[in-house]
């Protein structure tokens, strides 16, 4: 089986890697994003996917816009083929249908939720967000809707109460990665099929904003606490302090009320491994992890014993 991959993040990885190791399967060729500036110096980096292609000799294309550029690569993909399935994986861009066609049996997705709840670009963290208790991954294969195409196979798993989108993203890239081959020859063999999604329960999983990671102390404590965690540690919720950003990287509802007249983002309690902070209705969240703009993250107990973080003081303005 000769496969054409796509993908560029830590997410993508596992998946290559399962492909890589696979008994009878070839990697014909990578896709993934240009080589770009990264980190305060604007250090060109390679996209891991690229780093881990490199390694194993596989050929690597980079197109500014594959939409713009396929015609071009075509005879050298061509004389690396003939491909018989595409393999897409939060590779970045668009994938036209020249792109679609181009694999024998086309081009499956492995997308990060139960399809067709939260299709589109943050699965993982709208998943958290809005306090679901299962997500997933589900093979799919691709049209040229958004995430609208037929399902071969889902993978369940359950949320706990202390996932962050970072743990989550992790169990999800080993979930699919480990489903991925077996699945590969099942559609070759023609012994998986694909199924229509159903036209109920369609979410859409839109691009996270900064703006919305600023916290607004004006709702429940229980919305604050999921969208921190769904949001941690990239891009990190935050709140502003004596000028600077705060980020609020774990946190959950407090366990204690306070009087509704009490304004919201007000240090209700700040003393030993313990910050509660109040939110609407008279709900606190109480803070676990944070991390003040130009320092490392760290626990409650250790930022409370280097910061003044008096009670009473209002935070977020």
């Amino acid at each position: 089986m000769n496969v054409l991959f796509f993908g560029t993040p830590d997410f993508s990885v596992p998946t290559l890697r399962a492909l890589i190791d696979a008994p009878g399967i070839s990697l014909g060729a990578v896709f993934t994003q240009p080589d770009r500036p990264s980190g305060r110096g604007g250090k060109i980096s390679l996209s891991p996917i690229k780093e881990l292609a490199l390694k194993h000799t596989i050929p690597v294309f980079q197109p500014n816009s594959l939409r713009k550029e396929f015609s071009s690569l075509r005879p050298a993909l061509e004389g690396l083929g003939p491909f018989d399935i595409g393999v897409v994986i939060a590779f970045g861009q668009i994938l036209p249908l020249e792109v679609l066609q181009f694999p024998k049996h086309g081009c499956v997705n492995i997308h990060a939720s139960l399809l067709p709840r939260w299709r589109g670009a943050a699965p993982i963290q709208r998943a958290i967000q809005a306090g679901d208790e299962e997500t997933g991954v589900c093979l799919m294969r691709m049209d040229q809707g958004l995430d609208t195409g037929p399902v071969y196979e889902e993978h369940k798993i359950a949320i706990s109460a202390t996932d962050t989108g970072a743990s989550l993203h992790d169990k999800l890239a080993s979930l699919g990665a480990s489903h991925l081959v077996e699945a590969l020859h099942g559609i070759l063999e023609g012994s998986l099929q694909a199924h229509p999604q159903p036209a109920e329960g369609v979410t859409y999983a839109s691009k996270i904003t900064t703006e919305e990671c600023r916290i607004d102390w004006n709702v429940s404590a229980h919305q604050i606490a999921h969208s921190a965690r769904a949001f941690s540690p990239w891009p990190g919720s935050f709140t502003m302090w004596r000028g600077k950003r705060l980020k609020i990287l774990f946190a959950s509802e407090s366990r204690r009320t306070y009087p509704a007249t009490v304004a919201p983002g007000t240090i209700v309690y700040a003393q030993g491994d313990r910050l509660e902070i109040a939110c609407a209705d008279g709900t606190a969240l109480c803070v676990t992890d944070l991390q003040l703009e130009g320092k490392k993250r760290m626990l409650v107990e250790e930022f409370l014993r280097g910061a003044a973080f008096p009670e009473g003081e209002i935070i977020g303005s």
